[in-house]
């Protein structure tokens, strides 16, 4: 599903999760991943909040958070990443007035988890070992 990906590319995504992340078809091909072990949710929240500390003004904030809160946040929400309480609960509370760095904490938590967990595992994968 990676044709046009050179060995040297792939080569660099083995390197670090960050430099992988930081690659259009490095994201693409770890969002693809995550699809078939049905957790893309992770990558699609930490790709939301990179959006939203884009925001330029404080209107384009509040509706982005309150989407991000209730897609991924918020009990039984449909795409609900697994953050710790502490996170959780210091998430919710700055809902009531967010900030660029509202989701913070949160999103360290989902690429801390992505990063050891999922992305050893990526790079063990068959879609990936054929790229070098």
């Amino acid at each position: 599903f990676l044709s046009s990906v050179s060995p040297e590319e792939a080569v660099k995504w083995g390197e670090s999760f960050d430099k992988l992340l930081s690659e259009k078809a490095g994201l693409d091909a770890f969002t693809k991943f995550l699809k078939t072990e049905f957790s893309e949710e992770n990558i699609e929240f930490w790709i939301a909040c990179e959006d939203y500390k884009r925001s330029k003004t404080s209107h384009e904030l509040l509706p982005k958070a309150k989407t991000i809160y209730e897609t991924f946040i918020q009990k039984d929400a449909p795409k609900e990443v697994n953050l710790d309480f502490q996170t959780k609960e210091a998430t919710s509370q700055s809902m009531e007035h967010p900030i660029l760095t509202t989701f913070d904490a949160a999103q360290n938590t989902v690429y801390r988890l992505m990063e050891q967990d999922s992305y050893p595992r990526f790079l063990r994968s068959d879609p990936y070992l054929s790229l070098l």
